[in-house]
């Protein structure tokens, strides 16, 4: 796992009320007293696995309270998926029974949780385009989007009835957007319409060349060093800035 920041934190397994259902949630946070800042992270369509526990804890250790909610909880509640085929076709099962309605919910829980004047957001793959739509919708400070797909149709219920891309002007705060040029999820058309609906916001697209799908996910084949310490380096300054 790569470094952690310099604040030693503290992390539990907890439960939220989603409109009067259960909802699990990891949570890291500092161990220092004081008011911090609160992150919601997003997790991929494998679920709330290892890799987004590491990242949570990578969020709380630069001095945020970080939650990561289980988007899946309505239809396979703590379920986590491997990596492969049939992780995919398992996820892809679960993203089309989370929707858009239900995924704002579930990030306004764990906003609530933070109980941070400042909040921001992470997402990776499904869950940056969770991110991305929270973004437009519940008014993040800053919002940092690992490959988000699917933003440009309606394939997903998160995705219905309108394209989340068409949100894109109600975006207030600062939105990072992070792909590699050889992404099959989001390919150079998508990565082009999305810089266009951007265009004009507080935004920071990067596009890493050589680089593909899952580039931040130090567990899997497709990560790439240089790209992820990149990314890390963008969202942490994202942070500083918009959440202090």
């Amino acid at each position: 796992m790569p470094e952690l920041g310099n604040y030693e934190i503290h992390t539990e397994n907890v439960v939220l009320d989603v409109d009067g259902e259960p909802m699990s949630a990891y949570v890291a946070r500092p161990t220092e007293a004081g008011d911090h800042p609160g992150v919601v992270i997003a997790f991929e369509m494998f679920g709330l696995t290892s890799y987004i526990r590491e990242v949570t804890d990578r969020v709380a250790s630069l001095g945020y309270v970080a939650v990561a909610p289980d988007f899946y909880h309505r239809a396979d509640p703590g379920i986590e998926l491997k990596a492969d085929e049939d992780g995919r076709r398992r996820g892809f099962e679960l993203l089309d029974t989370l929707t858009r309605g239900g995924a704002l919910a579930d990030v306004e829980a764990a906003m609530a949780y933070t109980a941070a004047d400042k909040v921001a957001m992470v997402g990776c793959s499904a869950g940056g385009h969770i991110a991305y739509l929270a973004a437009a919708e519940l008014g993040f400070a800053a919002t940092a989007v690992f490959y988000g797909g699917w933003l440009t149709g309606t394939e997903l219920p998160i995705s219905r009835p309108e394209p989340t891309l068409s949100l894109t002007p109600a975006i207030a705060g600062k939105l990072l957007y992070l792909v590699g040029d050889s992404d099959h999820a989001v390919p150079a058309e998508q990565v082009d319409r999305i810089a266009a609906a951007l265009a004009g916001s507080r935004h920071e697209l990067v596009v890493y060349p050589d680089t593909g799908h899952g580039f931040f996910c130090h567990q899997r084949d497709s990560y790439r060093e240089g790209p992820a310490a990149d990314a890390w380096r963008r969202v942490t300054d994202l942070f500083e800035a918009e959440l202090h």
